[in-house]
Formats: C-alpha cells, sequence, structure tokens
C-alpha cells in the first residue's frame, strides 16, 4: 500500500494532515521528529513526506529537528508552516521572526501557477496563517511560487530534489483551495495510488485488541456515544465475556441518557454495570469555577470508579474511546500544546493502576463512524452528536451546581429538539447550550428580570479539528430562543455564538 507520512512537529493540525490525505483514499501515517530515514524506507511503499507545523522557531535550540539525512529521501518532500520554515533552515535559507503575526485569513498572490504543487489555485487565494516567523531567504536552487503581504516567500520549490515548502496551512477548512493543494502533492507530485479504505479496518483493529489484552480481563467506560460504542464492539469481539462495560451516570448527562443506555445495551451481548454516583461527582465539583479544575475533578473521580469496579472483577485493562481530537487537543502529542484537558487523556491522574487501551486514537470521528457502520451499529448512534467526557460541567461557565446543570440540561435538549424538527440535526457536527455566569437585565410579564442568559453553539465540522458556526435560519434560532426563555424561569436571554474553530474551541470550557 502506498503511504505518505507526516512528520509531526506538534501543530495542533498535524494529524489532520494525514486525515486529508486519507481523505483522498491514500494512507498517510503520522509518526515523530525522531523517526530514522531508515524506519521510513522500511515501513511501506514511501511514496511522500510532508513536515508539518508547529508552535516552535526553528533556530530555536531545543525546537524539535529530523535527522539532517530525512533530507536525502528520494521521494517529495512538503513543508507546512513550520515545516516549510525547517526546510528553508535545514538547506542553507534563512528564517527570522516578523514584525507582527500573521494569524487567520491572508490572501496569498501566485507568482508562478505552472507549479505543480499551486495548479488548478487563482491568482489570488485565501489561504489560513498560524505563525510569527518566516522565510527571509530561500537557499540555492529554491524559487519563490507565491507570497502574502507579510510573507514574500509564502511558498517555494526546489523542482530538481522535488522539496516544497508553503506558509499556510493547507489541510485547515479555511484555506479555500488547500485540499487541491494537498491533492496536487499526493497524486501528481508523489504518483500515491489511492488504495486506502477506513471502512476495512474493524477487523484489523480487533486483531490488534486481541494481541494487547490477550487473556486479561477488561472494562470500558461507556457513554452511549459512537466513539465508546465502537470500541465497545471492537474490543467484545476480541476477548468476548473478559470485557465489561461501565456507563456511571455523573449527574451531569444529557436528558433521558441514562434511560436510553440502558434500553440500547440491557440484554445485549455486552455485560452492562449501570453505576449512580450523582452525589458524588457534584459534590467534588462544589465552588469549582476553573475549567481545567472540573475537568481534571471529573477525569479523576471516574479513574476513582472504574478502579473500583476493575478491582471487584478482576479487570487489568481499561478500554477508552479516545480520538485523535482528544488526543492532539490535551497536548498528549510530541511537542504539541495543551489547549484542554480531556478526561480520557490529559486529564488522568499520573499514576493508573489500570493499562489503558484506546483503540481509536488514531483516527477522526467520520473515521469512526464508518467503522462503527461497518460494525452494524444503530443509526441512531453513529450519527449521534457529539458528547464531550466531562459532560454538562464544562458547558457551565462558573460553578456547577445542580439547579445549573439543569438549567443547561433542559436549553441543550431544547436546542437538538428544534434541530430535528428542522431537519438539520444530522447537517451538523453538534448543537448545545451554554450557561453563563453572569447575568442581564429583561421584561417578562412586564415586570423587570434579573436571570441567565443562554448561549447556543452550533458548528458544522468534518473532523473537530476545525469548525465553522451553522449558520441556522433565524426563524429556527428565534424558536429555540422563545422555548428556551419561555420554558426555562432561569433564563431571560438567548444569544448564538458565531465563532469559529480557530479561533475558539468546540466547547466552551
Amino acid at each position: 500500500m502506498d503511504t505518505i507520512v507526516v512528520m509531526d512537529f506538534g501543530g495542533q493540525y498535524s494529524h489532520l494532515i494525514g486525515r486529508r490525505i486519507r481523505d483522498m483514499g491514500v494512507y498517510a501515517e503520522v509518526v515523530s521528529p525522531g523517526t530514522t530515514k531508515r524506519s521510513l524506507e522500511e515501513m511501506g511503499n514511501l511514496k511522500g513526506v510532508i513536515l508539518s507545523g508547529g508552535a516552535a522557531s526553528v533556530y530555536a535550540e531545543d525546537s524539535p529537528k529530523p535527522e539532517r539525512d530525512i533530507l536525502d529521501l528520494e521521494v517529495p518532500i512538503l513543508g507546512i508552516c513550520y515545516g516549510h520554515q525547517l526546510l528553508a533552515h535545514m538547506t542553507g535559507g534563512d528564517v527570522e521572526s516578523g514584525d507582527y503575526g500573521e494569524y487567520g485569513t491572508s490572501v496569498l498572490g501566485l507568482s508562478n501557477r505552472n507549479s505543480k504543487l499551486l495548479r488548478g489555485l487563482d491568482d489570488q487565494e485565501e489561504v489560513w496563517m498560524n505563525h510569527k516567523d518566516r522565510v527571509a531567504a530561500m537557499p540555492v536552487r529554491y524559487s519563490t511560487l507565491a507570497s502574502t503581504d507579510s510573507s514574500p516567500i509564502a511558498a517555494f520549490v526546489d523542482d530538481s530534489s522535488r522539496r516544497y515548502g508553503v506558509q499556510f496551512h493547507p489541510e485547515v477548512t479555511h484555506t479555500s483551495k488547500g485540499g487541491k493543494l494537498l491533492e496536487n502533492f499526493a497524486l501528481s507530485i508523489c504518483n500515491a495510488e489511492r488504495d486506502w479504505d477506513p471502512s476495512g479496518l474493524a477487523p484489523e483493529l480487533v486483531d490488534r485488541a486481541e494481541d494487547y489484552i490477550g487473556n486479561r480481563k477488561a472494562i470500558i467506560g461507556l457513554s452511549g456515544g459512537v466513539d465508546s460504542t465502537t470500541a465497545a464492539r471492537l474490543v467484545g469481539k476480541a476477548i468476548g465475556d473478559d470485557l465489561t462495560a461501565i456507563y456511571v451516570d455523573t449527574g451531569l448527562m444529557r436528558q433521558g441518557e441514562t434511560e436510553s443506555i440502558k434500553n440500547t445495551f440491557t440484554g445485549s451481548d455486552l455485560e452492562l454495570i449501570v453505576l449512580n454516583r450523582k452525589e458524588e461527582f457534584l459534590g467534588k465539583l462544589e465552588g469549582v469555577e476553573d475549567p481545567e479544575k472540573k475537568r481534571k475533578i471529573i477525569g479523576n473521580t471516574f479513574i476513582d470508579v472504574f478502579t473500583e469496579k476493575a478491582k471487584s472483577i478482576g479487570a487489568e485493562v481499561l478500554v477508552q474511546g479516545t480520538i485523535y481530537s482528544d488526543v492532539i487537543e490535551s497536548g498528549s502529542t510530541t511537542h504539541s500544546d495543551t489547549i484542554k484537558s480531556h478526561h480520557n487523556v490529559g486529564g488522568l491522574p499520573e499514576k493508573v493502576n489500570l493499562d489503558i487501551y484506546e483503540p481509536l486514537k488514531d483516527l477522526y470521528k467520520d473515521e469512526v463512524r464508518q467503522i462503527a457502520d461497518s460494525l452494524g451499529l444503530p443509526e441512531e448512534i453513529i450519527n449521534r452528536h457529539v458528547f464531550p467526557g466531562p459532560g454538562l460541567a464544562i458547558r457551565i461557565v462558573g460553578e456547577v451546581t445542580p439547579a445549573r446543570v439543569e438549567v443547561v440540561r433542559r436549553a441543550s435538549y431544547i436546542v437538538e429538539e428544534e434541530l430535528k424538527s428542522a431537519g438539520l440535526y444530522e447537517d451538523v457536527w453538534m448543537g448545545f447550550a451554554v450557561l453563563l455566569s453572569v447575568k442581564s437585565v429583561g421584561i417578562q410579564g412586564d415586570l423587570r428580570s434579573y436571570k441567565y442568559p443562554v448561549a447556543l453553539r452550533i458548528v458544522e465540522s468534518e473532523d473537530a479539528m476545525t469548525a465553522n458556526f451553522a449558520q441556522i435560519p433565524f426563524k429556527i434560532l428565534e424558536k429555540m430562543s422563545t422555548r428556551i426563555t419561555n420554558e426555562l424561569d432561569q433564563v431571560n436571554r438567548v444569544v448564538y455564538d458565531i465563532s469559529n474553530k480557530p479561533p475558539a474551541t468546540m466547547e466552551w470550557e
């Protein structure tokens, strides 16, 4: 199988590059900067290498760099952002800090449209920038392909060695024809074959689980979402009755969640234990306002519960439905920055007396959904909106109390109900309500009110690494607002979040 390798220098979108390549039907694998030339040559039919973005500066002594002989590989190499600067730095060019950063959308002007890399792009294109450093002088034999106002060398090429660099991020949806650029590199320059199909991964993942867990017993935290359910089905096929699923009602779940879990899994071939731990979770969150503290309290409490149950049934392995967007935002890949802790990644305590197994950690949500479909999981689970591991606690800005949880639970239910009624539920990635910590003045029933505002967050996304706010028709938003202010006595104002990711994240906390 043809392979394109993405060398991860810590950029938030490093794995997204691989995802974009896999979307074309070409296998891509993400590797660390320490991967040797020999390892790359031995890993399969290597067709090309992409050097990812990253937060470091290439001229800093402690910045991540590959072995110099990587550049001797006889395959095309594409550098993106940090990787673009790295190519210049390692081959005799100069990289410097710009006068100011270039973050967000910029206009790219092409100076050479005949390049194979930029074929199909217009003279001017919108691109997404995310760095302050820039290439100030190119190495010998390199030529400029494009520029922006802040980056005179925003794209370059050395045709003789098939080395390319772009300062911008073609992998994010905010770069208008980024997909075309990556397609040019993978298919035209690297000549890779389209022989990758994620829907056929299930047997391999079952084999991996069987090899890792062996004859040990395992438990899995089941939430009812597609990630944990798919992980449970895969591991269940691998070890059968040695897997026990545990659903913990934290008091922070969606409306009707516990009942839905019982109805879906009771009587199935998966052993399910339902635990009511509302008082424990909500008690530990009392008085806590910092979002990271909330996440870690919830993560630690989950581990306490799982460890207790594992001990009682003799389990040695904790299976989790972690996917890659959880991993990268938790700063759990080499050189990546922590955006927020996820309870099944960055929120875990340092010492866990269980082996953690994450069969889906290299996959994105849509790939997991393809695997779920191949396993015959119900459409209701496959297409269900994403729900965060810490639950409603991170959809409440400030302290978590039972009363505030109930407000955001009911408001979010109204959002989902109206999306389904309008036929939009499956068209968006997720839709929910956020309860704010401030109060605002309103008027209800001719009387002055001083109550909480609720923010609605509805986004469109392919992979959770980037997202756009959904342009929901005003009539539908108005109906959501009217219902929320009428049905929830604590709320007198509803606002709509029109922030994309980046710069925002999917959740508020």
